[in-house]
């Protein structure tokens, strides 16, 4: 790359950077950073003196190494949260679909503010150096001034910031992990503030999810991730707080599989060799993946076994795509298509195996998952008929009486004093 191609690469990445900040509330305090694609460092938002210490704990924390494995991969069209062995997190996003010649970084942040004992704990591997310690007392001293934001604030950015870079339409759904990201599962809350009744709702709910193996899973279980903080307990730096937090999550879900159906022959060793994985771990973006790969390993393993074993595979099919599906309107004419029959076929098929029409069994689907959302979420009914693709309210409200023998208001009443 020769000096002229770099100096307009840095005006582009400098430019890029002035659009950015003016999308930034300044009562929001991150940064963005733009990398060429080898890691090289082009320019900041971040002033001084914060800018070559946070700098520098890219570098040092992995940061660098990741960011360039990023820019190598070219089928992905997604951006990317990564995380750091001191639970600091970044979020990565590239210039265009066109080219990745330059990397954004938007961070760092901390989904909750460490101690500055937690910190230098943390830290400690890495002040070998006398280089290294210096950088660190720098880091320490930051501290007060750090960012610290919910996850669910900093997925909101960084979806932001990437579709203005890109020109994409993702929606929040993009760090799902169907889209080649994995869903970030941390200790984080929206504030300092524990609504516990609410709290326990939503995590009632989440595992009640394992336990009926619902596999349309994601909204509730980013409902509790948003509510709760984790395990509210100080560790000894902030990955150990993680860890706690990701084995009690471990040990609640495994209870509830088995409550589910689940063998504890099967569910007790595989609980245990989660634990042990994330005992292993160094970084709490592979926490993160770690957590979220054992809550969908779970429920599907819930899930299979409450699926009717008779069930052909092709009509197993169906069942998951309507599970997956609640969100949209289900075609039988759709189904169809997803298995090779003919609507006709399909639906003799579909009656005969499972006892239920299509369209009884599609409704029967969304009225469970509103049963969810009525325990876990403070929806109201019409925001509740309108996710679950009914065409009105009425019939939502219909729906509902006619499988569980409560309006969708009685229902959550009910619920919410047991």
């Amino acid at each position: 790359m020769d000096l002229n191609e770099v100096q307009q690469l840095m005006t582009s990445g400098e430019r890029n950077l002035v659009l950015l900040e003016s999308l930034i509330p300044a009562s929001e305090r991150f940064y963005v950073w733009c990398y060429d694609q080898y890691g090289g460092f082009i320019a900041t938002s971040c002033p001084e003196p914060e800018r070559d210490t946070l700098e520098q704990a890219f570098q040092i924390l992995g940061g660098t190494e990741k960011l360039v494995s990023y820019a190598r991969q070219s089928d992905n069209t997604r951006p990317q949260i990564i995380g750091s062995p001191i639970a600091m997190q970044w979020a990565l996003s590239y210039e265009s679909e066109r080219s990745r010649r330059l990397v954004f970084v938007i961070g760092p942040v901390f989904y909750t503010l460490p101690t500055d004992h937690q910190l230098r704990v943390a830290l400690s591997p890495f002040t070998r150096s006398l280089e290294n310690a210096a950088w660190a007392s720098a880091l320490i001293r930051l501290l007060p001034n750090l960012p610290v934001m919910s996850y669910a604030v900093f997925t909101r950015y960084t979806i932001m910031v990437h579709n203005m870079l890109t020109g994409q339409q993702l929606g929040l759904d993009a760090l799902r992990p169907e889209a080649k990201q994995t869903d970030q599962i941390h200790p984080g809350s929206e504030g300092q503030t524990r609504d516990r009744n609410k709290i326990y709702l939503a995590e009632r709910a989440m595992l009640q999810m394992v336990r009926n193996g619902d596999i349309n899973y994601y909204n509730v279980l980013q409902n509790s991730v948003r509510l709760s903080p984790g395990v509210p307990i100080q560790g000894q730096d902030p990955l150990r707080q993680m860890k706690t937090s990701n084995i009690v999550f471990t040990t609640l879900v495994c209870r509830a599989a088995m409550e589910g159906g689940l063998s504890p022959e099967i569910a007790y060793p595989l609980g245990d060799s989660y634990i042990q994985a994330v005992e292993d771990c160094h970084d709490s973006g592979e926490l993160s993946a770690l957590a979220h790969a054992m809550y969908h390993d779970f429920i599907y393993r819930v899930h299979h076994l409450r699926v009717n074993p008779n069930y052909s595979h092709a009509i197993r099919k169906c069942c998951d795509y309507i599970e997956l599906s609640l969100d949209r309107k289900i075609r039988t004419a759709d189904l169809a298509a997803l298995v090779g029959y003919t609507e006709y076929y399909l639906t003799e098929k579909f009656k005969k195996e499972t006892g239920q029409s299509v369209s009884s069994y599609i409704r029967y689907a969304k009225v469970e998952h509103a049963k969810a959302l009525l325990e876990s979420t403070d929806l109201s009914i019409r925001e509740l008929s309108e996710r679950l693709a009914f065409n009105t309210v009425n019939y939502f409200i219909q729906c509902f009486r006619d499988t569980t023998g409560y309006t969708p208001a009685q229902y959550r009443k009910k619920v919410r004093k047991t």
